[in-house]
């Protein structure tokens, strides 16, 4: 039997570097603030940390505007302190993959300054630039910002492409130089040792050589995208090419972030025989509170639908042998207990159960930062107090486009805004947390008094040590990575019930989304099995009889043999 890739045996912890501790007191987390709490991410067992990136930029989208890849952005630190970092994590037997944005890059990049410059200039195809068409953009496309997704450069009588802010022009995949450029940027960081890359919207750098108009996005100007840029005709050629070329060469992981992709599409990207990507990020279960006014509506997600977008992802990626990541929050999404738990008086126990139903899947399990002390959204008084583009834009478009009251947009702004993820994480109850000396670049969340790392860590029963459980279940218990899902009671409107089952022994996990008790109806082939309680958040029975009992929020996992 081949040995298990060691990524699938991994959890995975990601760091968004501003945010996560400050060593010098100027208010922004850094590369050395990552290095000193160390210890405090190897106690809680993770093996792998993904950097959000770090690379010299403007900073006009947090980082994912590059205008340097072989250096760092200065406000994080220096290359000596990212080394320092790297050899000081895997003395700790910890991993580090880097945020890899080949896309677009800044337009402060020096590819194009020159490519701006001149038609002819040599990099000016590095950019994917196109003519009027009848004085107008190309197509009708765009920006996931806002506006169009073409820029006019009236000296060159040119439009360029981005699909993100005007700063960060889309690169040309076509050309097979921009190609080898990329693949050069990633041996530099492999060959530093470096354990793989998170690859940015990786399924758009394949575009629709027609530049087809997209399907118009209610309420806006521009059409979208995705028809002509997503999953493009070219995209498994590259992967292929970069996995054959560079990934191939080296011990590492690849996640790639795959906006716009089915569970179907996902097999082609991570079918172990494809040799392109070991696993992607897909935005399904993201998109079920979605309404009216896209991500900033207040719909609550109904579990049916998460159980039924979890189950096709796990059985479809299954068939060919896929790899699924797993994660219920990043840098861009709120925070889970408030947005599929309770963050009141259930927010502990159900921190502990959405960890409990997730590390149980099949796939790499992700832990955004705060995640193990069950943060919950932000609730800022007023507009100023939030930093994220996004956030104010939606605010201004929801009151005077679409006529809502501000206290309406505020509402939608605390259950979605992308600064409920990037609060600094607060390690201590002190005025700024323990994160900084200094005035910290966004105010920690009110409630960081009460609910810190050091409280929860003083806390035995506290969700620091129960994600400390989850993950060495996960390093001992095989099942957890070979065993085949199975979800039980589809269409019960509370309770998430599934098996993972081996040749001798079977995992029955069961996680209650309501905060009322409920009952589960045991099938007669589950019963009176020998049983071990594997982990639970709550007092639930030793044993599987014909009734499962499970308290608000409560999750259990059974070991049946």
């Amino acid at each position: 039997m081949n040995e298990i890739p060691w990524w699938k045996k991994s959890v995975v912890y990601q760091v968004y570097p501003k945010s996560f501790n400050d060593s010098n007191g100027d208010g922004v987390g850094d590369l050395n603030g990552i290095s000193e709490k160390l210890d405090y991410l190897a106690d809680l067992g993770v093996d792998v940390l993904w950097l959000n990136p770090i690379y010299r930029s403007p900073q006009v989208d947090n980082g994912y505007d590059i205008s340097n890849y072989r250096d760092v952005e200065p406000q994080l630190g220096t290359m000596a302190d990212f080394e320092h970092l790297l050899q000081a994590a895997h003395d700790r037997h910890l991993k580090i993959i880097l945020d890899l944005v080949v896309n677009h890059t800044s337009d402060q990049h020096p590819w194009f300054k020159a490519a701006k410059s001149s038609v002819s200039d040599p990099h000016h195809d590095y950019y994917i630039w196109k003519k009027p068409v009848d004085d107008h953009e190309p197509n009708n496309w765009g920006s996931s910002f806002g506006g169009s997704a073409w820029e006019y450069k009236k000296d060159l009588g040119e439009y360029y492409l981005h699909l993100f802010a005007k700063q960060q022009p889309d690169l040309n995949w076509e050309n097979p130089k921009v190609r080898q450029e990329v693949y050069d940027l990633m041996r530099f960081w492999l060959d530093k040792g470096v354990d793989g890359f998170r690859m940015d919207v990786i399924s758009l750098i394949s575009k629709d050589p027609a530049y087809p108009d997209g399907p118009l996005i209610q309420g806006k100007a521009y059409g979208s995208y995705y028809a002509g840029a997503a999953n493009g005709p070219k995209v498994h050629d590259y992967l292929q090419e970069m996995h054959e070329q560079v990934l191939s060469h080296y011990n590492i992981m690849t996640v790639g972030e795959t906006p716009h992709t089915t569970a179907q599409q996902a097999q082609l990207y991570t079918a172990a025989d494809r040799h392109e990507l070991d696993m992607v990020f897909h935005f399904d279960h993201m998109h079920l509170d979605y309404g009216q006014y896209g991500k900033f509506s207040t719909n609550r997600f109904k579990l049916v639908d998460l159980k039924e977008v979890l189950a096709r992802w796990e059985n479809t990626l299954a068939q060919v042998d896929g790899w699924n990541s797993l994660y219920w929050s990043n840098h861009d999404q709120p925070r889970p207990v408030t947005r599929f738990g309770d963050e009141g008086q259930y927010r502990i126990r159900s921190a502990k159960m959405l960890g409990t139903v997730l590390h149980m899947l099949q796939g790499t399990p992700y832990i955004f930062e705060g995640e193990e002390l069950g943060l919950k959204n932000v609730h800022f008084d007023q507009l100023s107090d939030y930093n994220d583009l996004e956030t104010k834009n939606i605010f201004k478009e929801l009151t005077q486009q679409h006529h809502e009251s501000p206290e309406a947009a505020m509402k939608a702004i605390y259950l979605h805004s992308r600064d409920n993820a990037r609060t600094p994480m607060p390690w201590d109850g002190s005025e700024k947390g323990g994160f900084t000396t200094g005035q910290p670049w966004l105010g920690l969340n009110p409630d960081h008094k009460d609910i810190n790392a050091a409280e929860d860590l003083a806390d035995s029963d506290g969700v620091y040590h129960y994600y400390q459980h989850l993950i060495k279940l996960r390093h001992e218990e095989p099942l957890i990575t070979t065993g085949v899902f199975e979800l039980l009671a589809p269409d019960d409107p509370n309770l998430f019930i599934y098996l993972r089952k081996g040749e001798h022994e079977t995992l029955l996990v069961a996680g209650n989304f309501s905060s009322e008790e409920r009952t589960w109806s045991v099938p007669d082939d589950l019963q009176a099995k020998d049983v071990d309680v594997l982990i639970r958040n709550s007092e639930i029975s030793d044993s599987l009889e014909k009734t499962l009992t499970l308290p608000p929020f409560g999750a259990v996992v059974y070991k049946l043999q």
